[in-house]
């Protein structure tokens, strides 16, 4: 037997993995054993529910008397510095098995009782917006005790940010986490990706194919949470390649209130049968928007980018050519004048590479914003694989940023010269050098203006004199 079919030694094993209920214990004490071995993963996944930069301690089953019931919690994070400390109840799902109600209201309730802080899950459901949470509880259960999820997704994330570009103090404890890394891209370890649209996704689709949708049908408002967590899965997943927190573009009212980013979602697909949202990468020149329309079956992914202020608009329009040298030929190009309303002059950038004046409708006005965007064919299939929605939009998004955004510089203005100070050879020979000036002044390199002429003398005046 040669030594390719050999299986090297893990030391968080996939195999003998028998049912849900092996896959949650293996999974839950695996990631809370490397929160409490690798100091800064464990710092990173808890310092945004509140817990102190200090000591991580993790247990797995614990036990508690809640009335006349014996509970047993997946597992218990305790953080301590000095005499402030964190405790939190954990509950752990994995594969496709969703949080259950009762049992997070139960522990709540346990958490309350004992004094502890929160009640964090673990599962593979991403909430629409970060920090909502994907299963509704008696909000009175809320009021001295918090609850916060983790999609495995963000787990996975985080574990990959920390170890490949944050870093990690110790050898040792980065191939720890290296472990953890590996275990959970497997496929048997239960922590997936997200996978599906929703039940609603196929009816939808196909009552916007018949003109037939409205607002009010049942399901819309799935399919709507659904696009925009589908948004986070893949900021998520493009920040894990880019090294930074890559995140979905909200407004302040729709993070302090969720249900109206859903409305203005289930509004526009009613209405134009489109699902829009944005993504922000730290360091770019703009947001990165995708929208799908369901009618024309398209994923359209656009960046607006500011002109330069200076020079004629023929060389504006060569600026930002000169950049997408690489890009494919069928990117659509829009420009944009400063104090115009409605669209802007477009055309595909093979045009514009041969004559950029196509997109000067008047020279007399200046440019003030371009629109990069690309089209692609969208997957109708709810699920993963070829032909779905999900695996066409991810596509989307890393072949835009990959040959369109990642190379967009913003416009800078040059700075301004200084000019060369007068030459010792420029002095006069018949002039004693004593007496020549030869400090910068703001006239050097002025043009000379000639005297006024003297205003003529009248014949009168002059015979007088």
């Amino acid at each position: 037997m040669t030594e390719e079919s050999w299986h090297e030694a893990r030391l968080i094993p996939t195999s003998g993995i028998n049912g849900a209920e092996e896959q949650e214990r293996r999974a839950t004490s695996a990631l809370l054993a490397v929160m409490t071995a690798v100091r800064e993963f464990g710092r990173a996944l808890t310092k945004p529910f509140g817990a102190p930069a200090g000591n991580v301690e993790t247990y797995i089953e614990v036990p508690f008397v809640l009335g006349e019931k014996k509970l047993f919690p997946d597992g218990l994070v305790r953080v301590s510095r000095g005499q402030k400390s964190w405790t939190a109840l954990v509950e752990v799902k994995t594969g496709s098995n969703e949080l259950v109600p009762e049992q997070l209201e139960n522990y709540l309730d346990i958490a309350r009782e004992q004094g502890f802080d929160a009640v964090l899950t673990i599962s593979n459901e991403i909430p629409a917006i970060a920090g909502q949470h994907p299963t509704k509880v008696d909000k009175r259960k809320l009021r001295k005790v918090a609850m916060h999820h983790l999609s495995w997704t963000n787990v996975l994330t985080e574990a990959v940010m920390q170890k490949e570009f944050r870093g990690i103090a110790d050898p040792d404890q980065a191939w720890v986490l290296g472990e953890l890394i590996r275990y959970l891209e497997h496929p048997r370890s239960g922590a997936l990706e997200f996978d599906d649209m929703g039940e609603n996704w196929v009816t939808t689709r196909n009552a916007i194919a018949a003109g037939t949708l409205r607002s009010t049908d049942k399901g819309v408002s799935e399919v709507a949470n659904r696009f925009d967590a589908l948004l986070r899965f893949a900021s998520l997943r493009l920040g894990r390649q880019l090294g930074t927190e890559v995140t979905p573009v909200l407004s302040r009212k729709e993070l302090a209130e969720p249900a109206l980013r859903t409305q203005w979602l289930i509004d526009h697909l009613a209405e134009h049968a489109t699902l829009t949202g944005a993504i922000r990468i730290p360091d770019t020149v703009g947001e990165l928007v995708v929208t799908a329309d369901l009618r024309a079956g398209r994923i359209t992914c656009h960046v607006d980018v500011d002109a330069p202020r200076e020079g004629r608009q023929t060389t504006r329009v060569n600026w930002l050519v000169r950049q997408l040298k690489n890009a494919p030929a069928d990117l659509r190009i829009e420009a944009f004048v400063l104090h115009g309303r409605g669209a802007g002059a477009a055309e595909l950038l093979a045009t514009v590479r041969d004559d950029p004046g196509v997109l000067v409708a008047d020279p007399a006005k200046d440019l003030r914003t371009f629109r990069v965007a690309q089209s692609l064919p969208m997957g109708g299939k709810r699920g993963r694989g070829r032909g779905s929605f999900i695996d066409s939009v991810l596509a989307a998004v890393d072949a835009f940023y990959g040959e369109v955004i990642q190379h967009l510089k913003a416009w800078s203005a040059a700075p301004p010269r200084l000019r060369p100070e007068p030459e010792a050879a420029d002095r006069r020979p018949e002039v004693p050098a004593a007496l020549v000036s030869t400090s910068l002044s703001s006239q050097d390199g002025a043009e000379a203006v000639p005297p006024p002429a003297p205003e003529p003398v009248p014949e009168e005046v002059a015979a007088a004199e």
